[in-house]
Parts: structure tokens; sequence; C-alpha cells
């Protein structure tokens, strides 16, 4: 390389990066853009669904505060905190999981909500769960990462414990809600050096077994034959699936225009949420679904890089915190939008700070409020020992 082309990339770099920043930047642009797309598009997609067309974007609007001061409070808490109780709060999560198999409002099949009593919205416990697992494998990893490393089979003691929500997850069922744990725990893991070997063995068992519970259960099954050939069966199993992709179909490369989706009105289930990507690439293209794919690109680049910099600096539970919620975001993401286009089986996943709902709002401000904490938390205390464990741990092994 050139000194010119050097020097035109170290001034790229200069202008691009957030390191004398108080915060990073990038990432709050992401989440900004993400969430005020998401208020507009749910505006769109919601009108003509109630006889108030504003009903769902006021609501809507009234969990994006609620998601900020989620967001705030997280980033006012010290993680230390937090690893200090992750067993207690992972315990909450998994009785919650329980309770809402016992009492919970059953929709489409599934029990994933606890009513709250007066004007308060539903509760879905499988994403403040969520929370509760990635503080527990933060906390496990972070004391442990010498042994993930060097002791192979370590990493099966958080796969026993993923076992447990994920457990309850199907007897719910909620089988995207396990996907998105299981992707959660693996990331974690293979960041924390865990033996490759050992995780593509577990992801084959997992996905043999994933198999077999498509195969026995005949909703599943309906699910997965409607995904190879929708339009076999396009106004039964098939019709969630031909309706989105008619709303791809219509939006061409521009759109049909903020507000013009033909597919909202009554055509396409859920397209306020599960099923809001679709709307988008009908109202604006091919541009507007690739901008929120590079919006979610640069969101996950950021969150993977914040733990990068903290694993660097020595701070080992705030990493694995990133690493976790880089991944759940990314799994939830990708699965929602391959979902839409036809690349995967009909799965109920919202899409993170884009689709209506309070608790997904909520539980990804906490996470946003998190990735902040971390960052903020490596940028004042650049300077600590990269593995604190390794050194205190070899004595004892030899």
């Amino acid at each position: 390389m050139s000194d010119e082309s050097l020097s035109r990339v170290q001034r790229l770099r200069a202008a691009l990066t957030t390191q004398h920043l108080p915060c990073d930047i990038w990432l709050i642009v992401a989440v900004v853009a993400l969430a005020g797309l998401g208020w507009i598009m749910v505006s769109s997609a919601s009108v003509g669904l109630l006889e108030n067309s504003y009903h769902y974007s006021r609501q809507h609007g009234i969990f994006l505060l609620l998601a900020i001061v989620a967001c705030l409070f997280m980033l006012c808490v010290p993680l230390e905190l937090w690893r200090q109780n992750a067993a207690l709060i992972l315990l909450v999560s998994i009785f919650m999981l329980v309770v809402v198999l016992v009492i919970g409002q059953e929709v489409n099949g599934s029990k994933r909500w606890i009513s709250l009593p007066g004007p308060l919205p539903s509760l879905q416990v499988s994403e403040l769960a969520k929370v509760g697992l990635i503080f527990y494998m933060a906390a496990f990893m972070s004391r442990f990462t010498y042994e993930l490393r060097r002791r192979a089979f370590t990493m099966w003691r958080p796969l026993a414990v993923l076992a447990v929500p994920a457990s309850l997850l199907f007897l719910a069922p909620d089988f995207g809600g396990m996907v998105v744990y299981t992707v959660c725990v693996i990331g974690m893991l293979m960041m924390s050096g865990a033996s490759l070997t050992l995780l593509l063995g577990s992801g084959s068992v997992l996905g043999v077994g994933a198999v077999m519970m498509v195969v026995m259960e005949p909703y599943r099954l309906a699910r997965w034959t409607s995904f190879l050939d929708p339009w076999a069966d396009q106004f039964a199993t098939g019709y969630q699936l031909t309706q989105a992709l008619i709303a791809f179909g219509r939006g061409h490369v521009t759109g049909t225009g903020l507000g013009n989706s033909v597919q909202k009105l009554h055509y396409l289930p859920e397209a306020h949420t599960d099923f809001i990507f679709a709307v988008v690439a009908e109202e604006l293209g091919m541009i507007g679904a690739i901008l929120v794919v590079l919006l979610f690109t640069l969101f996950i680049v950021r969150a993977m890089w914040v733990g990068r910099r903290a694993e660097l600096a020595g701070h080992l539970f705030g990493a694995y915190v990133s690493y976790g919620i880089g991944f759940i975001v990314a799994a939830q993401a990708f699965i929602n939008m391959a979902v839409s286009s036809g690349l995967l089986p009909t799965k109920g996943l919202t899409l993170p700070l884009i689709s209506y709902g309070g608790s997904s709002l909520l539980v990804t401000g906490m996470m946003i409020g998190l990735l902040l904490r971390v960052d903020a938390e490596t940028r004042h205390r650049p300077r600590r020992t990269p593995t604190p464990y390794r050194a205190r741990r070899e004595p004892r092994l030899s």
C-alpha cells in the first residue's frame, strides 16, 4: 500500500473512531435510527386495524419512553452489582418462566404472556429472561475463562444451565425463543475460547433435536412443509408467507411509498409485529429493506466491538454481556427478516426496535443501556490485567 493510500486510511479511521468521545456514537446512531424507523413503520402498518388508527402508534410511543427510562437505569447501575446477583436474577427468570406456564395468557396456542391488571399491557416473560440468562452466562465465563479454554468439558456446565429455560420454553411452546437462547449461549461460549470441536458437536446434537421436535408436532411439520412450498396451500398453512412475499414483490426497488401498503390492510397477519419487515419492503422497497439490514449490522458490529474492547481491557464480565447482547439481537433480527422473506419457516419473533411490543422494546432498551455501561466503564478504567483468572489458577494446576 502506498504512503498516500495509507494516509487516507488513517484519516478515515481518525474520522470514524470513537476513542476520544464519551460514548460509542455509532451505536447510538444505529439505535436511534432503528427506533425512529420502527415507530414510523408501526404507525403506518397499524392503520385500519382498529377504529382508532393512532392507537398502536400512541402505545408504541409510550413503550419507547419506557425503553428509554430502562436504558438510562441500566446505564446508571454498575456492572459489578449485576455480576454479584447474576445467579439470583437467573433463578427469578426461571421462576417467572414456570409461572407463565401456570397462569399465563394463551395466544395462538402458546403461553408466553402474563396479563397485568388495569390498562397495563401483557408481559412477555421470555423477553425478560434473556437478561437473566446473559448475566449468569457472563458471570460464569468471566470467572472460569481459563478453565473454558484449557478444560474442554467445562462448557457442559453452562449448557446444562441453558437446558432449564430452554425446556420451559419448549413447554410453552416457544420454539423461536429456544433458538435465540441457544444461539446466545453458544455464541458466548465461542467468544470465551471454548473448544470449537465440542461446540460444533453440541450444535449438531441440538440440530438433530430441533428436527425431532419439528417431526413430533403436526403444526410445526405443517409450517415446515408450507415454508418449502407456500404456494401449494396459499390460503391455509402458507397464507402468512405468501402474503409477505406479495408485499416484497409490490415494493420493487423504491417501494410504494410510506403509508401506501396494501398488504397491511387485513391481508398480511401481524403486519405491525412479526411481519413488519414485509411492510418495510413494500412501502420503502429494496432500498428501505437494505437500510434496515445495514442498521442492524452496524448495531451488532458496535456491540461486538464494545465487548472486544472490554475484553482487551480485562473487563471480562462486561465483555461477555456485550457479546451475549450482540448474539441475541443478531439471532432475533436474522430470524425475523428471514421468515418475512421466505428463507425460514414462520416463527413468532419480533424485530428488535422495529416491531410493536412493549416487552420487546423494554428489554431491548435494557440491553442498550448495558452496552453503554460496558463502554463507559471500559473507557474510564482501560488499564486492567486482561486475564486476571489465568494467573491466579495456573500455579494450582502445575
